[in-house]
């Protein structure tokens, strides 16, 4: 009998990491490329912006409805349809000359990465063996991490040499070459489970389930309400350079990739446990800005940190969700991917109306708070090992 090393199918969950570093890449790139953008297109900022608010709406429809409509196909080809939808994004988007081409683009892309998001979790489990599935969780969510690094910079450096649209061009080759190795890699993988709107409704019945979801909108919402606004923190209350500012936001960036590696460690061991050590430093870190946010020194360490602790949140709830409805694992990740983008749009919402009326520290403010229910909720409803 083949060892669980031997039977992991490694060369897959690959392709499954090029498939998450693919469509985070093509939705960070207009962060990066928005006034170019905005000018080439003829359109204001605030408009160009739009294109990355569509994609977070698509997305947190396509999560829980794509394994719906997806139900009895066989998930290699759900994959490899979703990846071929990034490749046509990336292809519109370069090749867009006025806002409804872009904006159809930016529909596929949410499309394709609500869809990936919600049966990433679920396919890995199938991949690899029960005791690897921390650690392939790990490796696929890397591709957020580098990203996250990557994405960004490199983006805004060749639309700076070679306008906009290469940007877009590069991100398609990587689309190209994922959508390849998932070809290659990915082996059959015939339906398991049959979700529907009852089976969505049943598995919100299940206090498991409600109590992840509850996590996830407290943890994550407070830190885009932190992380969203840290500019202006940098900015009004450090009195950071721009040159500073950047070299804190690369750190960060590197520090997430780390944190990820880390949190699928911890997270191997008890998911419950990465959850709480990540809120719990994001907690202090987000109280020492807070009391000395004004100090330099004190807001690079801290927000270079933050993204270390940040790292452990999609790993540790990614394996909670999936643990919580193993035989429904395809529908409870399209919750936790809706989830987190509610998440996300509470947070930006709730830490603007701080901000605004308290200033750059209202962000912090609101990450103590809510991302301290969410770490008291891990700690006392998260999943413990099982002990024969």
């Amino acid at each position: 009998m083949a060892s669980p090393v031997e039977s992991a199918r490694w060369p897959a969950v690959v392709s499954l990491a090029l498939g998450v570093f693919g469509l985070v890449t093509a939705e960070f790139l207009p962060a990066s490329l928005l006034t170019a953008m905005a000018a080439d297109l003829s359109i204001s900022e605030g408009i160009a912006g739009q294109t990355v608010t569509t994609t977070a709406l698509v997305g947190a429809i396509a999560a829980p409805s794509i394994p719906l409509l997806t139900r009895r196909i066989d998930r290699r080809i759900v994959m490899l349809s979703l990846t071929l939808l990034l490749v046509l994004s990336n292809g519109l988007a370069a090749a867009a000359d006025n806002l409804s081409t872009l904006l159809t683009a930016r529909v596929l892309l949410g499309v394709a990465l609500g869809g990936f998001w919600s049966m990433a979790g679920a396919l890995a489990m199938r991949l690899v063996p029960d005791d690897l599935f921390a650690r392939a969780m790990s490796l696929i969510l890397t591709g957020v991490s580098v990203a996250t690094v990557c994405a960004a910079p490199i983006g805004a450096w060749m639309g700076e040499l070679w306008g906009w649209r290469s940007a877009f061009i590069a991100a398609g080759a990587v689309s190209v070459a994922t959508l390849a190795a998932q070809f290659l890699t990915l082996p059959s993988l015939p339906p398991r489970a049959n979700p529907d709107l009852r089976v969505l409704g049943e598995l919100l019945s299940r206090p498991a389930v409600r109590m992840a979801l509850l996590a996830v909108l407290f943890v994550i919402s407070g830190h885009f309400a932190g992380f969203t606004y840290i500019r202006p923190l940098m900015e009004n209350v450090a009195q950071l350079s721009v040159g500073a500012i950047s070299a804190i936001l690369l750190g960060y960036g590197i520090g997430g990739f780390f944190g990820n590696l880390a949190g699928g460690y911890i997270a191997g061991r008890s998911e419950r446990h990465a959850i709480v050590s990540g809120g719990t430093l994001i907690v202090a870190l987000a109280a020492s800005l807070l009391l000395a946010g004004e100090l330099a020194g004190v807001a690079a360490v801290a927000i270079v940190l933050w993204g270390f602790a940040f790292g452990a949140f999609p790993v540790g709830f990614q394996i909670w969700i999936v643990r919580a409805a193993p035989d429904q694992a395809e529908g409870a990740g399209g919750l936790l991917v809706a989830a987190f983008q509610v998440a996300i749009a509470t947070g930006a919402v709730g830490g603007g109306l701080l901000v605004d009326h308290v200033g750059a520290l209202g962000g912090p403010m609101f990450a103590v708070a809510t991302i301290a229910m969410g770490t008291l909720l891990a700690l006392r409803y998260g999943p413990r090992p099982v002990r024969a």
